[in-house]
């Protein structure tokens, strides 16, 4: 079975920081996995990607500059460190993965973690 198991979330004060992990089971994925969060009352938005293979990394603009996305093939798992963090960043964050051969940076992703609340206060 197929996992993607998302940590690190929790409240931050802004201008803060936090690493999410999201640690993959049952497989491994060769083109994009990425971030993507959704706010309340918001529909979910893209945040950043890597290339598996290459290690390129994509990045929504309100990431650039802030975040930054790692993977560890060894451990399976792939990283967002969130650093100069704001109040707007609040939301719940999710782990995704594309199971294709192919794609690019924010599409498709087929395969979901259950999320990780991130809180940032003013």
């Amino acid at each position: 079975q197929v996992q993607l198991v998302e940590s690190g979330g929790g409240l931050v004060q802004a201008g803060g920081s936090l690493r999410l992990s999201c640690a993959v089971s049952g497989r491994t994925f060769r083109t994009f996995m990425g971030w993507f969060r959704q706010a309340p009352g918001k529909e979910r938005e893209f945040v950043a990607a890597i290339n598996i293979r290459s290690a390129s990394t994509f990045y929504a603009d309100s990431a650039k500059g802030r975040f930054t996305i790692s993977r560890d093939n060894a451990k399976n798992t792939v990283y967002l460190q969130m650093n100069k963090m704001a109040p707007e960043d609040t939301a719940v964050y999710y782990c995704a993965a594309n199971s294709r051969d192919w794609g690019s940076p924010r599409t498709p992703y087929d395969t979901w973690g259950q999320g990780t609340q991130v809180t940032v206060s003013s």
